[in-house]
């Protein structure tokens, strides 16, 4: 009998585990690289200011440098899923859609990127995990022309345009940062100036990540 209230009043007073949250995408979710720290990125942001919020999470960055929709979707299962998440953010696209030099079309189809998504989100859903997507940050006027002689932007938005498609069949919390951040350049921002390099942001460029993407996720945790 003892044993049984003894054991009844641990489980009581024992702390909540926290709520798990991954972020998974490419190298500007990883976003540790020369001028950002771990601490800088906007995963880790987020995770401090949610407990600042007085919630107990713990955020897991799962971003990959150069990772397309098509390499996430393969690793699934051993990666995300293996550890139980309680809500996936996923952005993607930047490496999707670039045209690399000597090439004419993107590294995917537009028609791909968002079969992959789709993928990748309806899996994530039948497991019962909350989803955000997030559209990428647009690049910098003064990025360089990829293999097509273009701005990558102009790809970019025709693919995060099935971001915003996706997230909208699905009934889905989106984060537009691609929007977000045109609206600050319209407005006379250089948003090159949030980035290491016009692509990959820097600390300023993490803090508005993660200041856009706060508000989507607290209503998930309640």
């Amino acid at each position: 009998m003892f044993a049984t209230v003894l054991l009844l009043a641990v489980l009581i007073l024992a702390p909540e585990p926290p709520a798990r949250i991954i972020v998974l995408g490419d190298s500007i979710t990883k976003g540790v690289r020369s001028g950002v720290t771990a601490a800088e990125t906007f995963g880790a942001l987020l995770q401090q200011d949610l407990q600042t919020a007085g919630k107990t999470v713990e955020v897991v960055n799962l971003g990959i440098g150069g990772e397309r929709t098509d390499q996430a979707l393969k690793r699934l299962q051993p990666d995300i899923l293996a550890r139980r998440p309680q809500v996936v953010v996923i952005m993607y696209g930047t490496n999707d859609s670039y045209v690399d030099q000597g090439q004419s079309t993107s590294r995917l189809t537009a028609d791909q990127f968002e079969a992959n998504l789709q993928a990748i989100v309806r899996e994530l859903r039948q497991q019962q995990i909350k989803v955000v997507l997030m559209t990428e940050p647009r690049w910098g006027r003064a990025a360089s022309k990829n293999g097509a002689g273009e701005h990558p932007n102009l790809r970019l938005e025709q693919f995060m345009q099935r971001t915003r498609k996706l997230a909208a069949s699905e009934k889905l919390p989106l984060v537009d940062h691609f929007q977000r951040w045109t609206e600050a350049e319209q407005q006379g921002t250089d948003i090159g100036g949030w980035t290491t390099d016009q692509c990959h942001p820097n600390p300023a460029g993490h803090r508005d990540l993660a200041d856009s993407l706060l508000p989507k996720i607290l209503p998930l945790l309640n």
